[in-house]
């Protein structure tokens, strides 16, 4: 690595939650936040205006997501490194998120300590992985299978969580965009997948893995 700077850029719709990040990373001489942005399209309005190392992007957001967003990038941006910093476990969205080119993924509870490593292993083109989910990487890649979750689509998941958030099939349609008949499809698609029968069985799920 150069004696320049990282250049992180950050992307939540929380104004508090980039504080709290761009003050942890301040503790580093060598890690500079260069932006920040409310939703997936100031952030890539950013990325097209000038240049950063990492871009440390939160889950939910207003408009697209962050998963939707990381593929954006990775696609418009390749050597740009996407770290997803998030309030949900590592169970839910880690696997997916490496999967789709994330350059590691942090709780946002994550210590000072991690999140300046985190960032400076992916600046240098490394991957943050916790031993927890280096456990479950292996699994997987052992033939450990896929947790019930992991065989959804990104759309998948986020309508099993608003079904297991009580939510009913017309406001997950008007959350989402989409057509209550849509919404019918992929409930049906998703009992299927997860070999489950109810929504009650979907709500149990959701509480045993720490989904809602």
């Amino acid at each position: 690595m150069s004696n320049n700077p990282i250049r992180v850029l950050l992307v939540d719709d929380h104004a508090i939650a980039r504080n709290g990040v761009r003050l942890m990373l301040s503790t580093a001489d060598d890690i500079r936040v260069d932006g920040e942005a409310c939703n997936a399209q100031e952030a890539l309005q950013l990325v097209m205006a000038q240049e950063f190392d990492v871009a440390l992007l939160d889950i939910t957001m207003p408009g697209k997501n962050g998963l939707e967003l990381l593929k954006q990038l990775r696609s418009e941006r390749p050597k740009l490194a996407v770290l997803m910093l998030s309030t949900y476990s590592e169970d839910i969205y880690a696997v997916r998120a490496l999967k789709l080119g994330a350059a590691g993924y942090l709780i946002k509870d994550a210590p000072t300590t991690t999140l300046v490593a985190a960032v400076r292993k992916a600046a240098s083109g490394g991957k943050h992985v916790s031993p927890a989910l280096l456990e479950k990487l292996a699994s997987l890649i052992g033939g450990g299978g896929d947790a019930g979750h992991e065989a959804l689509s990104n759309r998948e998941l986020e309508v099993f969580k608003l079904i297991a958030a009580g939510e009913s099939l017309v406001r997950i349609g008007e959350t989402l965009h989409l057509s209550p008949n849509t919404v019918t499809t992929y409930r049906s698609r998703i009992l299927e997948k997860m070999g489950l029968e109810s929504n009650a069985e979907l709500t149990r799920y959701a509480l045993e893995h720490g989904i809602i």
